[in-house]
């Protein structure tokens, strides 16, 4: 067999393998790129690397990487969504774009550093979660809607003292108003148990028509 075409075989088979690994963590998450959606990213990342070295040897190969780079971004892009008050999806869209980029190695021929990169990824897709998940139950942020009536403006006022009460730091503050209700929206950072604490006093409240966070 060709070696030229023996290398290139190899190339798609460690595209395939390395896509695979990594898809496969984010099907066990259940996320939106998964298991195949993966391996085409790094295959076809893989495919376009290795037909740029093939062309003119001019300005074609720095070309297609940098189209490479573009268009994965559009198609990470389509994994963010918004959930209520969060944005989710993020983790996905930068995995696409790393997986192109190992594609993109693979294609080159730099496998050995492919390999170590493809471990680090499943350290941090793997490990990290567990000291993310640390940071969270330290601090976390959250976005609170209330409504109270239309003439409690002290409510207001008191619902700002207890989140400072309550060590819960507000970054971002918006209200609104009509003839029958203030709606404010607090968007606001601390420990989850103060957040609980403040919730329960929220349902407590009879003054408070309204509570979503």
């Amino acid at each position: 067999m060709d070696p030229v075409l023996m290398e290139q075989l190899i190339k798609v088979g460690m595209a395939i393998a390395v896509g695979g690994v990594v898809g496969a963590e984010r099907e066990y998450q259940d996320k939106a790129a998964g298991f195949r959606t993966i391996i085409l990213i790094t295959l076809g990342s893989t495919l376009f690397t290795i037909f740029s070295l093939t062309m003119d040897p001019g300005f074609t190969q720095t070309r297609v990487a940098a189209n490479i780079v573009t268009g994965i971004g559009f198609l990470g892009a389509g994994a963010i969504v918004r959930e209520g008050g969060r944005i989710a999806g993020l983790t996905t869209a930068a995995t696409i774009w790393l997986s192109a980029a190992l594609g993109m190695g693979i294609g080159a021929g730099d496998l050995v550093f492919v390999s170590a990169a493809t471990v680090i990824t499943l350290l941090v897709l793997l490990v990290f979660p567990k000291l993310e998940n640390r940071i969270d139950r330290i601090r976390e942020a959250r976005t609170y809607e209330i409504v109270v009536g239309a003439s409690d403006h002290k409510k207001v006022e008191g619902i700002a003292a207890l989140f400072d009460s309550l060590s819960l730091r507000v970054f971002e503050h918006h209200q609104a108003k009509n003839e029958k209700s203030i709606m404010s929206t607090w968007k606001v950072i601390g420990s989850p148990d103060n957040h609980e604490k403040f919730v329960q006093r929220m349902m407590r409240d009879k003054s408070v028509k309204e509570l979503n966070y």
